[in-house]
């Protein structure tokens, strides 16, 4: 157990990241988002709307736990101080001091992640595009990899998980595959996934049993609720079809139900063909073009404003984030939060939070990983 000395120094430094945390959330925001959200959910005709009412009605749930998880940490932390105080005529309290202490260190851990998740999109559904890149034959294992990472990834978190979209590689893996992510933050845990994921190992497909280097492009994109957001003219866009390779079950390459659609202001390409039916791919096709197009706006915003923060911003539109080495060690290594863990084949099982942990804690204190 702990000294008296050292859990008087312990509770300081407590109450101090309290009003650190505290001020980064900006709390008296979301307690008068909180008030203007109950007002306007009893208004007349407030339900006719059924997807911006649930969708409002999400964040309102959201607000109100974040202030009344600080409603607890107040009460406690001021409960704590009372308790230092008395354990020095009752030192058995100690313990319980320290109990306490650590159940407020673990809500701050959660709330400090929290407020890396407060960006416009980052309660949003993710939509993650994976593409092969350099490397041939092992590129295009190593996007598959990639995508059953993730997949097992949104599992492990209770998300739903599904493949909109794949392209088969020339003798394994895949040249690309589109996943969406849904559920509550997925865009915003998911988005430092953004970038080139690098893979070392020995290549399977290489007779000689030689180390083989690999890479492959992952995006993320926060998916559009509704269609205010972007304003997708008919004639901007050039619906193809064509016979789905994907699922379908007795239909598959004996009907046009895959969808591919090409934005012509932008060149930007989207094809889905792993829905049952054509209508089901154009609609989740033109959900994803619509996304693409969102991120397309953030980016340039984003440029516009000149917050991008050096390599990690960068490491979003494409440079090298991470490295897998499974030979001739095990380690997988991110080069923007310096995060690793030495089971390479845990990560690729969906052990992911380790590096979204640290990739969130960097966006709220870059300059301590930096240093």
């Amino acid at each position: 157990m702990a000294t008296r000395e050292d859990l008087t120094r312990s509770l300081n430094e407590t109450i101090e990241r309290i009003g650190l945390v505290r001020g980064r959330l900006d709390l008296a925001s979301d307690q008068r988002e909180v008030a203007d959200l109950e007002r306007r959910s009893g208004e007349p005709g407030y339900w006719d709307n059924q997807d911006v009412a649930q969708t409002e009605m999400r964040r309102l749930g959201e607000l109100k736990s974040t202030v009344e998880t600080w409603d607890r940490i107040t009460r406690s932390s001021d409960d704590l101080t009372v308790l230092l105080e008395m354990s020095e005529e009752e030192p058995e309290l100690l313990e319980e001091l320290e109990t306490e202490l650590n159940a407020i260190r673990d809500q701050l851990d959660a709330l400090e992640l929290q407020s890396a998740l407060d960006g416009p999109h980052d309660g949003s559904n993710a939509i993650l595009v994976i593409h092969s890149g350099e490397g041939g034959i092992d590129a295009q294992d190593w996007a598959s990899m990639l995508a059953r990472m993730y997949l097992r990834w949104g599992d492990r978190r209770g998300f739903k998980t599904d493949l909109l979209d794949s392209t088969d590689g020339e003798e394994a893996g895949v040249k690309n595959a589109t996943i969406e992510v849904k559920g509550a933050n997925a865009y915003g845990l998911l988005k430092g996934e953004g970038g080139s994921h690098r893979l070392v190992r020995i290549s399977p497909f290489d007779s000689a049993h030689r180390r083989h280097t690999a890479f492959a492009l992952v995006e993320v994109i926060p998916e559009i609720e509704n269609d205010t957001e972007i304003d997708l003219k008919p004639d901007d866009v050039r619906v193809d079809t064509y016979r789905s390779s994907g699922a379908g079950g007795q239909h598959v390459n004996k009907t046009d139900s895959a969808v591919r659609l090409t934005h012509l202001p932008t060149g930007i390409v989207v094809t889905c063909q792993n829905e049952r039916s054509q209508t089901q791919n154009r609609e989740t096709a033109y959900k994803i073009l619509r996304s693409r197009l969102l991120e397309l706006k953030l980016k340039a915003e984003a440029e516009e404003r000149s917050e991008l923060k050096g390599n990690l911003t960068a490491a979003g539109f494409g440079s090298r984030i991470r490295s897998y080495v499974i030979h001739p060690y095990t380690q997988v290594t991110d080069h923007r939060t310096e995060a690793s863990v030495g089971d390479a084949q845990a990560v690729l099982d969906g052990g992911l939070d380790p590096f979204i942990d640290a990739y969130l804690h960097f966006l709220i204190t870059p300059e301590e990983v930096a240093s």
